[in-house]
Parts: structure tokens; sequence; C-alpha cells
């Protein structure tokens, strides 16, 4: 059942699109042609073959064509289908206020509070379980194939909702998605589902409401709640009111409302052209908005494609190459990290892998109206991802909707397609405070908060827990190992203030701190970092939410580990402030080895132990962490029980208990300059940790206070320092903060990448005290390059360039 408290439902499951029907037109669900009115009553024939055929292409788009109702996986799928509207058939007794017994959508006292939103809430509701029933009529194989007595109770669920409350006479109460959004489309859905059954009477009536609740305004400007995912959903549930009432006047204004979705944005809502995508002013959601974004966009230009209403605008190529920019750096063997997603690791029911499996048929869907080229590289990479998914295969995801399990195993069946192994790259995305850093065998992400990006979002009763997630969360997967961290039960039970790599108060919050879509923001403005395309340099100046703890935090993205650094930490709150070195999820019953310092330490759950000077750690089956120069680190193994009630109002309060290990550092109470160094070796055994941490020469911490924190790696070339105030690091130095790293290859040429992640600096001078004899190449924004016996570049200003690394290549010697 869906929560009455979620204010959508991501990629649902009876929505699934279906792009390739579009393009192709194979047309397998026709509806017949009928007469009927237009929403002004009049009776029309000129558009009416033109309005069926597109009646006919949603059809298609929903129930989907070319598969066997016998053959596995849509036999089984077809059967829930079945029985989960049989169940709402034979629960369904229309009633004052409700369709179903104890979900009551009338509200005694109508406004926008919470309780208001639920009452709205199961409105829609309703309107979706009357789609599910009016899909399960019209799927083959589902038990109840074109049964009249279910038609008949869809029928009547229609008209109740209608003479009841979604109606041009009810005063909109609650969620203003649910009336504008989330019963439009579901209304819409059925109606073309249930067509031929319908009255002249019913769908003049059924689209009045539509227009009353979702007028023309509502695409007047690109603001508020008319932008990114919000305004394609806007659209889409206009253009088929459109084409149900037979209205080219309401299809032609919703599709042209498309228009502002495609450019890049430079504030607010919306994709951006370093690959961030931002819904509700300052929270990124590529896995969530950004997700509902891509399947309605590409399910809308498969219907209208060919049409009179086609979408011809240039900016569709934008589109298209957000798939590599922006959604697959973050989908990493059939799941989409959970830092992308806010809200919706909250909900119960699903998980980073189910909220995957629909985008990457999405992907598959979008692809069939790129270019032959992409389409071939997108095909690739979503079967590499569906091959090396182990936990949970998205084939076994019995949620799927016919239409996205089909494409998904056709490609898995295609031999012509090879699967495409994981890229290597580094990945920053300064406008929406996230960095990815992937190699063939593991994956991390960093997940920072800054005064541009909430510490992370609250609302709907929703994500009660999450204010930490923007506090320096590192997380990360291996190829083979490590793909259930975030999937089992995580949320509810893991300790919100020992997220990985995490540096948080023990300050109590309060559920929902910062307040019902309040969304705070720290007062730091130096947070990114620089990348050359592999290696990166990650910094963030933390603030805790609503506490006087600072920190300044900073990542270094190697080839096979990551360093990563604290310093300058300090707090007034009067409580612990902790560094989670990592909490590795263990399940139920789960008990790997952890060894410090070459000693095995108990496996007993409760088991707590602090080693004052260890130099390496090993957690079996996951990780190493090397601690340079010796740290004081400590260690527990617990069992945590919470619920799904616990973290969002909408779910169930059923306890769950799961293990956890848990490795952190604790800086006292109330530290002055507090410290932390350690380095993270992803899918590492025991020996490669130990000689690792014997290793002095391998890798020079250069710096690791609150001025500077630099790294220098000489089997890599590299080297890399985030200044946080104007100074020199060893060969490096910088007149205002920056973040600056340098690679010497070996063919005698350099990269240096430099950028102002606290978009302050209005000129910039960077001294590397190495020769140069030449300068190949730099942008625009070096307005001064000195060569000899040392390399001067001189920045313009640099704060319009919204924290992109600058790339300069030199000629050693």
């Amino acid at each position: 059942m869906a929560s009455p408290w979620r204010r959508r439902t991501f990629l649902h499951a009876a929505g699934g699109s279906a792009l390739a029907f579009g393009l192709t037109g194979a047309l397998t669900h026709p509806a017949a042609a009928a007469q009927l009115t237009g929403s002004d009553g009049t009776f029309t024939t000129a558009a009416d073959a033109e309005f069926d055929a597109l009646r006919g292409k949603w059809r298609d788009l929903i129930l989907g064509t070319g598969f066997s109702p016998t053959a596995e996986p849509y036999r089984t799928i077809l059967a829930t289908l079945g029985t989960t509207a049989s169940g709402y058939r034979a629960t369904m007794a229309p009633a004052p206020g409700s369709l179903w017994p104890g979900r009551s959508w009338t509200d005694p006292e109508p406004d926008l509070d919470a309780e208001s939103y639920a009452f709205s809430g199961i409105m829609n509701d309703s309107f979706n379980r009357l789609r599910t029933m009016a899909e399960a009529y019209s799927q083959p194989g589902t038990g109840v194939t074109g049964d009249a007595g279910l038609r008949d109770a869809v029928l009547t669920g229609l008209d109740h909702l209608h003479t009841e409350v979604y109606n041009e006479n009810t005063a909109r109460y609650g969620n203003w998605y649910n009336w504008q959004i989330g019963a439009p489309q579901a209304l819409m859905d059925t109606c073309v589902l249930m067509y031929d059954h319908l009255s002249a009477t019913r769908i003049a009536d059924y689209c009045r409401a539509v227009d009353a609740f979702v007028p023309d305004s509502v695409f007047a400007s690109y603001t508020g709640t008319s932008t990114g995912a919000n305004r394609v959903d806007l659209c889409r549930g206009v253009i088929l009111r459109g084409i149900v009432g037979k209205d080219p006047g309401r299809i032609a204004l919703a599709s042209k409302a498309l228009a502002p979705v495609f450019p890049y944005v430079t504030s607010g809502d919306g994709f951006y052209d370093d690959g961030s995508f931002i819904q509700h002013r300052n929270v990124p959601y590529i896995g969530g908005y950004g997700a509902v974004l891509h399947d309605g966009v590409g399910r809308l230009l498969a219907l209208l494609r060919g049409s009179t209403w086609e979408v011809s605008d240039a900016g569709t190529q934008l589109f298209l190459d957000t798939i590599e920019k922006a959604v697959a750096p973050f989908i990493y063997n059939g799941l989409i990290m959970d830092n992308v997603s806010s809200r919706g690791i909250s909900r119960i029911g699903g998980s980073d892998h189910q909220r995957a499996h629909g985008l990457m048929a999405t992907l598959l869907l979008v692809g069939q109206g790129a270019s032959p080229e992409e389409n071939a590289r997108w095909r690739a990479m979503v079967k590499g991802w569906l091959r090396r998914d182990y936990y949970y295969p998205a084939l076994k995801n019995p949620g799927l909707s016919l239409i996205r399990a089909s494409l998904l195993q056709s490609l898995q069946d295609d031999t012509s397609v090879k699967s495409a192994p994981e890229p290597i790259e580094h990945r920053l995305f300064p406008n929406m405070a996230r960095a990815t850093h992937r190699r063939r065998d593991w994956a991390a992400s960093v997940s920072m908060a800054s005064n541009r990006i909430a510490h992370y979002e609250f609302g709907n009763g929703e994500h009660a827990r999450g204010y930490h997630t923007g506090a320096g969360w590192l997380s990360w997967w291996g190829r083979d190992f490590g793909l259930e961290q975030y999937s089992d039960a995580y949320w509810p039970t893991v300790d919100p203030y020992r997220l990985p790599g995490i540096t948080a108060s023990r300050k109590p919050l309060a559920d929902g701190e910062g307040g019902n879509w309040g969304q705070p923001m720290p007062d730091a403005a130096w947070v990114g970092g620089t990348t050359d395309g592999e290696y990166a340099a990650i910094g963030q100046h933390l603030k805790g939410i609503s506490s006087t703890m600072d920190a300044k935090k900073s990542w270094f993205c190697l080839d096979d580990s990551i360093v990563c650094l604290g310093a300058g930490i300090t707090s007034t709150d009067g409580h612990t402030v902790e560094t989670t070195v990592d909490n590795r999820a263990l399940g139920a019953t789960g008990a790997p080895g952890l060894t410090v310092d070459g000693r095995a330490q108990p496996v007993t759950q409760g088991w707590t132990a602090t080693f004052d000077d260890a130099e390496w750690a090993h957690i079996a089956g996951q990780a190493g962490y090397v601690f340079p120069g010796g740290a004081r680190v400590s260690a527990v193994r617990e069992e945590r029980t919470g619920s799904w009630r616990d973290i969002n109002t909408g779910g169930s309060p059923d306890p769950l208990t799961r293990r956890y290990l848990t490795l952190f550092t604790d800086h006292g109470v109330d530290p002055t300059d507090g410290h932390y160094a350690y380095v993270l070796l992803p899918g590492a055994g025991a020996r490669t940790t130990a000689d690792r941490a014997r290793d002095r020469g391998w890798l020079r911490i250069l710096a690791n206070s609150g001025n500077q924190q630099g790294v220098r790696v000489p089997r890599l070339g590299l080297t890399a320092v985030n200044f946080w105030a104007a100074g020199t690091v060893e060969r490096i130095g910088a007149d205002a903060p920056a973040s600056v790293l340098v690679r010497e290859h070996r063919n005698g040429t350099a990269t240096i990448v430099v950028s102002d992640p606290a978009r302050q600096a209005t000129s910039l001078g960077i001294v590397w005290n190495r020769r140069v004899s030449t300068v190949l190449s730099a942008p625009a924004t070096v307005t001064a390059a000195t060569t000899g016996s040392s390399l001067k570049l001189t920045f313009g200003d640099l704060t319009g360039q919204a924290g992109a690394p600058q790339k300069i290549t030199v000629v050693l010697g």
C-alpha cells in the first residue's frame, strides 16, 4: 500500500514507460474509434483519427507489447498484478468520503498541514488503485483479463471519486501534488485503458475536473512547483487530458510547456552543465525526481513523435546528453547511489537496487530515440549493470512493469550486445556537492552540504533522520562485494550519527531537524574540489546541522584507494564529536572477521575496543584501512533495532534488527583542533593492507591543518592540495583559497587542474616550483602564465565558473 504521506511514487510500476513502442508504432492493444465530445461539449470529427492513434499509442506505453504472458518473468508479474487488482476489487466499498474502508479522503479541517496531506494522499491512492485494476482488466494473463465485474468496479470507482471529491467544485486541500499530478495522471491513464466503456458525459466530467485543478496558469512561468520533474508531470497530465477529451489546444499548450525543461540551468531546479540535478531548490535528486523526469520526457517524446504536436525543441539533445553526464555516474552494478535519492531512501519496500531497475529500462527506451552510437553505448552500459548485480538482479524484481521487464530481458538475451566494463573515471558535481570515483572493481561517492546544497530534506514525514547524510558521507561498493550495504533495512537501523566517512557531533537532534521542508544549509562556501577526470582532490568545510561543530575534510581519490584527512575539528556543543571511518552493514547474522595490526578481534556481538596506536585494520571480504603514523581508533560490533516508521511516518512499525561493525575516531567532548587521517582500500586483503601500512614511501601527507590539506603519491606523479587559506605546501603555492591537483606524466608533460570551490576568487595566483618550459594549453580564465624555473599562473575572476576545474597542460624541463 502506498504511504498517504508519500509526495510522489517514483517510477510507479503501474506507469511503466515504453518509448520503444512509441518509436516503432507497434500497437497490439488497439482501441476502437468512438464518437466523443471535446472539453466544450461539442461534437468533433476532424482530428478523431489522430486522437485515436495517440490514445492507442499511450495504451501500449502503459501495457507494453511483444511479450508472452506465459513466459517468465512476465507470467509472475501478470499474476501478481491480477492478485493485487482482485484484492482491491474485493475490498472496495464506496461510501461517503471513501472507496475503501478505513481510507477516507474527507478532511474535517482542510488546510495544508500534515493531516491534510494524508487525506489528499488517500484520494490520490484511490485513483492509483483504480488504475491498477484497469491494467489487470486490460492485460493478458492476469486471471481477471476482460472480467466484467472488475470493469464495472473501475467505472463505479471513477464515478464515485468524481462525485465525492475530484470535481470542479471541490476546493483543494493538503498536498498540491496529489491534485495536480498524482490524481490527473492516474485518472487519465485509467480513461485511456477503459476508453471503450466510457460515455461522452463521463469523459467530459473527468476532463473538466482536470482542467479545474490543472489550469493553463500552471505553465505561465517556470517557477515554484512547475519546474524540472514536476513540470514534466504536469505536462503529461494535461497532454493526456487533451487526448482523452480530444482537445488540441490543451495538447499544444502542454507540449510547448516542456521546452524549459531541456536547457541547463545555472540556479534552482533542473540539470546543470556539470551533470548535477537539483529539485526543491537545493536537493540532489537524480535518483528521485531526475529519474521521474527522464521517464516522463522519454514517454512524452515517444507519444507525440510523428503527431501534429511532436516535440522538436533543439534542446532535446541536451536531455539525451544527461544520460551519460548525470545519470550513469550514479548507477553502479544495478544500484543507484542513495546520496542522490534524498527522501526516497526512507521508504519501505524500496532500495537502491529497486530504484535503479526502472531507470535502467528507461535508459534503454530513451536510447531508441538517440543516435545509433549513443544507443549502442547505453545498451552495453546497462547490460554490464544487469550482469554484475549479484545481490538483487533487476529481472528478479516483481515490481517491474511488463514494459521494463521485457526491455531488460530482451537486452539480457541479446548476444550481439557485450557488457561494458565499469569506467575508470572521476566525476565532480560542484553544483550539487557530490562526487563519484569509479574503478574497474569498486566505486565510491562523497556526499556534502554547502551554502548552496541542503544537509538533507525532510518532508511529508519522510527522511526524519537523514540530517548527517551531507556531512561527508563516503559510500562505496565493490564489484563482487558490498552491493547490499544500503539495501537491507540499513536506514531504519543504522546509527544516524555514524554514517561512513562523516564527522558529526553526538548532540541529539530532533526527528526532522530543521523543520518540514526546511532543507537546512550550512554557512559554508568552500565545498567541492578539482579533478583531471581520473584522480581528484575533494574538500568540504563542514559545519554541523544545528551544531557549533566545524571541520575541514578532504578526500584524495587515487587508483586503488581514497586518502581521507580531517583537521580543525572544533565544537562547543558539550557533546562528543566523532569521525566514522566506516560502518559496515552485516545483515541479520553477518560476522566478518576484524583484524587490527595483524591480530584477529572477537566476533561477539556487543564487543567494543579502542586501539591507541593502530596502524591498520581489515574487515574480511570488505576493505582495508591504513592509519598513517598510527591513530587512536575505536571499534564496535552491535545489533541495532529500528523500524521504517522511525524514519518515515508512512512506514511499518514492525521492528527490524541488523548487525553493524563500526570503526571510528573519538575526538572527545568539545574538541578544539581535532584531526584524523586514514586511507580506505576497498576490496583489499589483509596482506595488501598490512604491506601498504609498512610502505612509508607510497604516500606523503604534506599538510593536514585547518589552513591546508595535501598529499603526494610519488608512484602516480600526483600532488594535490586543498587550500582553505592562502599559503604554500611543498612546491605548490596559492594566494587565495583553491583546490589544486598536479600530475606529472612519463612523456615529459604535466597536467595542473585548479578550481575555486568557494566561488569567491575574483583573482587567483598559483605557483608550482618545478621547471616548466612550455604551456601547451590553458583555459581563457588564465590571464597570464610564466614558465622557467617555476610555473606561475594568474587566473582572472573565477566566481562565475561554478567551482569547475580549470585544466592547464605544460611541458616539463
